[in-house]
């Protein structure tokens, strides 16, 4: 059964890392008019200093969630709470995202990505919570 939840643990955090590390690499370096051409309309009132603010803590919450796995299977058990904190941090920004986006009157459009990008980071956050005590 510990193969099996960390195996779902480590394709949860595979997913979270992969779509969270190209998005805040696309947030850190585009121009403001890049990402508006992106369809990235939320960012028509905040400061580009604000949006890579964002970027660099999902990049943040990428290296704490896959170093933390690492550090955990190389022998630092405490580490793993790192990967359990990034991943939860991932999970708010995404919930940061849909109240933004139902704010702007944009969750028709919005919702189903949103959603598809916050329920693996919990996953995550979930299994590699309880995979110690197993």
């Amino acid at each position: 059964m510990n193969l099996v939840i960390g195996i779902i643990a480590a394709a949860a955090s595979a997913f979270t890392a992969f779509a969270f590390f190209k998005a805040g690499m696309f947030k850190a370096g585009a121009s403001r008019q890049k990402l508006l051409d992106a369809g990235f309309g939320w960012i028509e009132n905040i400061s580009l200093g604000t949006v890579r603010l964002i970027a660099w803590l999902e990049l943040l919450g990428v290296a704490g969630l896959v170093l933390g796995v690492i550090g955990y299977f190389v022998g630092f058990q405490w580490a793993l709470w790192f990967a359990v904190a990034a991943a939860i941090g991932l999970a708010l920004t995404m919930i940061g995202a849909i109240l933004t986006h139902a704010s702007r009157g944009e969750s028709k459009y919005t919702l189903k990505m949103n959603l598809v990008l916050l329920f693996p980071p919990l996953v995550a956050a979930v299994l590699w919570a309880i995979f110690p005590s197993l």
